[in-house]
C-alpha cells in the first residue's frame, strides 16, 4: 500500500486516516495536503476506500496506483495548461507591441510624406498651395453688433408706468 503512495508523497503530503465502521468494514481516506494557498484546490481532492480488512488488503494498492496516476496526470496537465497561457501571454504581448510600432512608424512616415508631396506639387505647378481663409468663429461678431444685441428691443418705460406698476404689486 505505501509504495503505491510514493510517487504522491513525493510531491506533497498525504493525511491518512482509518476507521472501524460497523461489524468488519474499514474506512481509509487518504487527503493530500496542500503546498500554498494558491494551488488548485483539484490536487487536494481526498479519496475514501471502504471495504472488510480482506478487500482493502487486496484492492487497497491497485485502486491507490489509479487515484496517485490520476492526481499525478492532473497536475501535469494543469502545469502544461499554465505554461501554454503564459506563452500565449507573452506572444499576445509581442504582438501588441509590434503592432503599436508599426502605428507609429506608419503615422511617422504620412506625417512625413504629406509636406513632401506639397513641395513637390509647389515645384511642378510654380505656384504655392492656398492656405484655408480665416472664417470668423461664433463668438467672433464685431463689437458693434453685441452692443445691439444687448440692447432692449421696445420702447424705454417711462416714470408713469413705473409708478403704476408699484402700485399693482403693492
Amino acid at each position: 500500500m505505501f509504495q503505491q503512495l510514493v510517487p504522491l508523497l513525493r510531491q506533497r503530503s498525504v493525511l491518512l486516516t482509518v476507521t472501524l465502521l460497523e461489524e468488519d468494514q474499514v474506512r481509509v481516506n487518504v487527503m493530500p495536503k496542500k503546498l500554498a494557498d494558491s494551488e488548485n484546490t483539484a490536487l487536494t481532492t481526498p479519496m475514501s476506500f471502504t471495504g472488510t480488512a480482506e478487500e482493502l488488503d487486496t484492492q487497497l494498492p491497485t485502486a491507490l496506483v489509479s487515484y496517485v496516476a490520476s492526481h499525478l496526470d492532473l497536475k501535469n496537465t494543469l502545469e502544461k495548461a499554465r505554461e501554454e497561457m503564459a506563452a500565449a501571454a507573452k506572444a499576445a504581448q509581442e504582438e501588441a507591441r509590434t503592432k503599436s510600432k508599426g502605428v507609429k512608424k506608419a503615422s511617422d512616415t504620412t506625417a512625413k510624406a504629406k509636406p513632401i508631396e506639397e513641395k513637390e506639387a509647389e515645384k511642378k505647378e510654380g505656384t504655392k498651395v492656398p492656405a484655408l481663409p480665416n472664417l470668423p468663429g461664433l463668438f467672433d461678431a464685431p463689437a458693434a453688433d453685441r452692443a445691439a444685441a444687448r440692447a432692449p428691443s421696445g420702447p424705454m418705460p417711462s416714470a408713469i408706468d413705473v409708478d403704476e406698476e408699484s402700485e399693482l404689486l403693492a
